[in-house]
């Protein structure tokens, strides 16, 4: 009993940081700022608009597209603004079908698409960045000033380019990234998806991320708006070549090269990516958790160790304290307990609610965020199996390099 009296303080103290000190990481309130649908000079014609390009990495996407991508060649944008859908050597037609919404779209009005035809990945390249950089190739000879990379899965409302561009250009941001609405119809897409946000913000807080002073740095992949300039200066995505989590790469690269940054929420951006099984959603988490942890034993164990700590010490205290108390009266260590225990599990669960809103569930769900956790606790365990395994991360099919 003393232990876990000794665990929930600890526990309780670093919600107590948490909630207070870490960046607001909890609250939702990242978003572009009201009224970024305002031109960004006095004029909204195509002039004063920065000519945007638009990268959307596609492999096997024969399935989304049809239902993502016109929304994006429809966009509400006053500017110059043009698509480039690189086919990662698909087998299910993703090329053809990407043409054919292409030539729709052309006649209804909407943004010319290019779709590039992917070449063979080179050694040190992941297979999403690869593809990235074949867009970005091929964008650049378009000279935009923005270049807007996308996700072949992610619809867009039709203002939602505008904003992106009018925020980046009002604030002078060099990236400016939104986190996708993930979909969250299915039951385990409900238990687990605002999780994996929470979690996400948690080890990014946005506003760090924001703060041009801090060195937290990341980004999005869905919706990521980067000046094109800003990122040839850094070196283009040569130097995240071998990165498995491209977003985070790219975030951090632009930041450490002295750009401003710039991630946030919205609901104007969603995923259409459904996970309508636990088996999906545990594969979608787990390939890339150890990857995260830079396949390091050490820190591993010590991200395992925090979870259980952080979301299940408190409780495991207040519910034993609670039972050694009902049958015995228990004693100070009792007391401590479950006084520390119910103050940390009070203030995860406050601070879950607002991301629970975010996806229009109810709060009631909030004080399961320690089971949720135990759940995440595992897949970030098996990623380390699949990858000391020999199962190695793939994106939409393809296997990349461990290293």
């Amino acid at each position: 009993m003393l232990v876990l009296a000794i665990a929930c303080l600890v526990s309780a103290a670093a919600w107590v940081y948490l909630v207070l000190l870490h960046g607001g990481f909890w609250l939702t309130s990242q978003r572009l700022p009201a009224g970024g649908n305002a031109e960004p000079a006095a004029a909204a014609d195509e002039q004063t608009w920065p000519a945007v390009a638009a990268v959307v990495p596609a492999r096997n996407e024969a399935e989304s597209l049809p239902v993502t991508l016109p929304a994006l060649l429809a966009q509400d944008y006053p500017g110059e603004f043009r698509v480039f859908l690189v086919d990662d050597n698909s087998d299910d037609g993703t090329g053809a079908i990407a043409a054919e919404l292409g030539e729709k779209a052309s006649r209804d009005g909407g943004a010319p698409l290019t779709v590039v035809t992917g070449r063979p990945r080179p050694d040190g390249w992941a297979g999403k960045v690869w593809a990235m950089a074949q867009g970005f190739a091929a964008a650049a000879a378009a000279a935009p000033e923005y270049v807007l990379f996308t996700d072949a899965d992610i619809s867009w409302a039709p203002t939602a380019l505008r904003d992106l561009v009018a925020g980046a250009e009002a604030d002078d941001r060099a990236l400016v990234s939104q986190m996708a609405l993930l979909r969250a119809q299915t039951r385990w897409e409900r238990v687990i998806v605002p999780a994996f946000v929470y979690f996400f913000a948690q080890l990014y807080p946005f506003r760090k991320v924001n703060d041009p002073k801090s060195g937290t740095a990341a980004a999005a992949g869905g919706c990521m708006l980067v000046r094109r300039s800003a990122l040839e200066e850094a070196g283009g995505l040569e130097p995240i070549s071998g990165a498995l989590i491209d977003d985070v790469a790219l975030g951090t690269l632009l930041k450490k090269h002295g750009d401003r940054t710039w991630l946030g929420l919205t609901t104007d951006i969603s995923s259409a990516r459904p996970y309508p099984s636990l088996a999906s959603l545990w594969h979608m988490i787990a390939r890339s958790a150890y990857v995260q942890l830079r396949y390091n034993p050490l820190l591993l164990a010590g991200t395992i160790a925090g979870l259980l700590l952080l979301y299940v010490a408190p409780p495991a205290g207040a519910i034993t304290a609670l039972v050694v108390a009902a049958a015995a009266g228990g004693g100070p260590a009792t007391a401590v307990a479950g006084a520390g225990g119910l103050a940390g599990w009070t203030l995860m669960t406050v601070s879950y609610v607002p991301m629970l809103r975010l996806y229009r569930l109810s709060a009631l769900r909030a004080p399961s965020l320690p089971l949720i956790a135990l759940l995440y606790a595992a897949m970030t365990a098996d990623s380390a199996r699949r990858h000391y395994s020999g199962r190695a991360v793939s994106w939409r099919g393809r296997t990349a390099a461990r290293v």
